[in-house]
């Protein structure tokens, strides 16, 4: 056998801990950035907080005597810094935001937003996940049957007729919707629910699942000393799986009952001016991190400076521009996606929700050259300001319902709810909609919906059936 030597070009995707600090940073609310900015504050002596945002560093030149660092030459660190500098201001010329001020900052009610509902949790799960377009039909159907308590109140047999679909394709949406946050959701009954927990815990054949699966009743009787006989275990083995289960969520919505209001501090501020739209981040409040010219110059002096503690100041000078970068990038990109939302729902801030059109994460991934993903990280847990209240990014990402006749295209959901909510709002009380009447009203206006997911707006807005509704009862 002849032994020889090939050479191949092959790429590939690794994850740089600076990459994975980008991609972090990129999710993080304005509230998380803030913490996790002071803790570096805290933990990297090579970061301070600028007063200004005119301030620099200043760039000591170098002796002729520097040699070598550990790990890292003089000459590269350098150049890190005058690119750093450099990034910075180019950045600064290239892109200047208008301050939110005066009367473009968002009074206290604007302020006050509704935590998300658990059925938006879960849809904007299903709109991530990777699943065929059928199971997303069937999600969707099964996630408008969850109930606040996290529970599907409909069998599976009546799923599979609703979406005309089989039995065993609507069992597979299913254990995708069980797999989604909170763990249990989804689950026909409490015994299901816990059960569900424990497999996501890691504890499936365990003997919490052998206790749960046939002696439920008797945790609730607290027959203790019964279930020890039955699986021939001790009475403290049974109490301390015992403690375990109760330990799980019986009702996993519950997290999401809360109807108080919050108040919040948006990310973008979207000002109106002459006939354009500006995007503004929102940095009032976030730290502003320079590098240390102090210890910069310590770096960069060999005679006064031991290797031990240059190293150590080399390691802590690449994690500061690091994190100023990523920083720097996660601005830019929200920016940048704020601005594609704008262009895209431009009638939106004009007129209304009424115009607010059918958007989905890749159009905008497309129009400003990013990943889905990126997208996705980007609108989690941030707010807009818009001369029409604040909003989540979430907010603008809605599926699209046909139009029929001469009109085609699609309609946003968001905007259909919206005109289901105006329709009962301006019904006779004696005679309240039903939800066939409303999938005619919607027809006339050349929008074909079925009434199920009539009904299942209807739900989401909390709106009660026609005969809950009359004579304002």
């Amino acid at each position: 056998m002849k032994t020889s030597l090939d050479l191949k070009l092959t790429q590939k995707l690794v994850m740089t801990p600076q990459l994975q600090q980008a991609i972090k940073l990129l999710q993080l609310s304005r509230l998380e950035l803030s913490q996790t900015v002071s803790q570096e504050l805290l933990e990297n002596p090579l970061l301070e907080e600028s007063v200004t945002d005119l301030e620099e560093p200043v760039d000591e030149k170098k002796t002729q005597d520097e040699e070598e660092l550990p790990d890292s030459s003089e000459a590269e660190l350098s150049s890190q810094w005058e690119e750093y500098i450099g990034d910075i201001q180019r950045e600064n010329r290239e892109t200047e935001y208008p301050s939110a001020v005066g009367d473009e900052l968002p009074s206290y009610e604007q302020t006050l937003t509704r935590p998300q509902s658990l059925s938006e949790h879960l849809l904007w799960q299903l709109s991530l996940s990777v699943a065929t377009p059928q199971e997303v039909e069937i999600g969707k159907l099964m996630i408008g049957n969850i109930d606040e308590e996290g529970y599907l109140r409909v069998s599976v047999e009546e799923l599979a007729a609703s979406a005309e679909a089989k039995i065993e394709d609507v069992e597979r949406a299913l254990k995708l919707v069980q797999g989604f946050d909170p763990m249990g959701v989804g689950a026909r009954h409490l015994r299901e629910c816990l059960l569900i927990q424990l497999d996501q815990l890691g504890l499936k054949g365990s003997m919490a699942e052998v206790i749960v699966s046939n002696h439920l009743q008797d945790i609730e009787t607290r027959r203790f000393q019964g279930i020890a006989k039955t699986l021939g275990v001790s009475l403290d083995e049974v109490l301390a799986v015992v403690k375990i289960i109760q330990g799980l969520e019986p009702k996993p919505g519950r997290p999401f009952f809360s109807d108080v209001a919050q108040m919040i501090m948006p990310d973008i501020f979207v000002v109106k001016t002459d006939d354009n739209y500006t995007v503004a981040l929102n940095d009032d409040g976030l730290p502003k991190l320079r590098i240390s010219a102090y210890y910069q110059k310590l770096l960069s002096e060999k005679s006064r400076t031991p290797d031990t503690i240059r190293t150590y100041l080399a390691d802590r000078f690449r994690s500061a521009v690091w994190l100023v970068r990523s920083i720097e990038q996660r601005n830019r990109t929200i920016c940048k996606v704020a601005e594609s939302i704008v262009k895209f729902q431009r009638e939106f801030f004009e007129k209304g929700v009424d115009y607010l059109k059918p958007l989905v994460l890749r159009q905008v991934a497309d129009d400003i050259s990013m990943h889905e993903s990126t997208i996705s990280r980007v609108t989690t847990n941030k707010y807009m300001h818009t001369p029409r209240g604040i909003f989540d990014l979430k907010y603008f990402f809605n599926s699209s319902i046909s139009r029929g006749g001469e009109f085609g295209g699609g309609v946003s959901s968001v905007s259909v709810r919206e005109l289901i909510r105006q329709m009962v709002s301006q019904e006779d009380p004696k005679n309240p909609l039903k939800d066939q009447e409303i999938v005619e009203r919607l027809k006339s206006q050349h929008i074909e919906i079925a009434r199920r997911t009539v009904a299942k707006y209807r739900a989401e807005l909390k709106i009660p059936q026609a005969g809950h509704r009359r004579y304002g009862s």
